[in-house]
């Protein structure tokens, strides 16, 4: 366990953006891996019912590339050799308690701020290797797994703006200032990027053509 120190609400700080406070951001942690969680934990219940009959309809099985049970049957569903929402489970547990000893009112030391930098681009790194093999790959998308990355996409940008303003991750001063002026517009190109990625793989399917 991390060593945790009360300390007093944290002072307002014009240098830093909102989120990049103890409160604020505890709240960004509890809300995106609440939500992530959830996300998780309903796709380990459908593939666990997925062991159970393989011919289960998942809640999220749409039609042929909008289906959980469809990519949850493929190995890339499991890397480790177990199913990988287990990974999430585990992980946005780990998020949510964090947030919620900020909002307590604790400190976390310099170690915890750099393990969980480490265990969050991880897992943003493993989110993007997602994307791109359900896009690029199997062609497939989970709507759980899409939950999960639009969670992750927050989530990675305040944690690292987070640190950077709180000295975890050392950057230059006009480095600093451009991503907390920049930040929600990161976040938002991120989305519209994600989206249009979506878009045009799967745009013969969603408009389909008369030729």
């Amino acid at each position: 366990m991390p060593r945790t120190t009360v300390s007093p609400i944290e002072p307002a700080d014009p240098d830093k953006p909102a989120l990049a406070r103890a409160k604020p951001f505890g709240w960004l942690l509890v809300i995106t891996g609440a939500i992530a969680w959830i996300a998780s934990f309903t796709l380990v219940l459908e593939r666990l019912e997925l062991y159970k009959n393989p011919n289960a309809i998942a809640s999220c099985d749409v039609n042929a590339w909008i289906s959980c049970s469809d990519v949850m049957k493929t190995p890339e569903a499991a890397l480790l050799g177990f199913p990988n929402p287990f990974i999430g489970v585990a992980a946005f547990a780990v998020v949510i308690t964090t947030g919620m000893v900020l909002l307590a009112g604790a400190k976390m030391s310099r170690w915890y701020w750099i393990g969980l930098q480490i265990g969050i681009t991880a897992g943003m790194a493993l989110v993007s290797w997602f994307w791109f093999t359900a896009l690029y790959t199997l062609a497939i998308l989970c709507p759980y797994c899409m939950v999960v990355w639009a969670m992750m996409i927050p989530l990675f940008v305040w944690t690292t703006l987070r640190n950077i303003n709180h000295g975890i991750i050392p950057a230059p001063a006009a480095l600093r200032k451009f991503l907390n002026d920049w930040s929600w517009t990161i976040v938002g190109l991120i989305y519209l990027a994600t989206l249009a990625s979506i878009f045009f793989r799967f745009i013969h399917l969603i408009i389909p053509s008369n030729a």
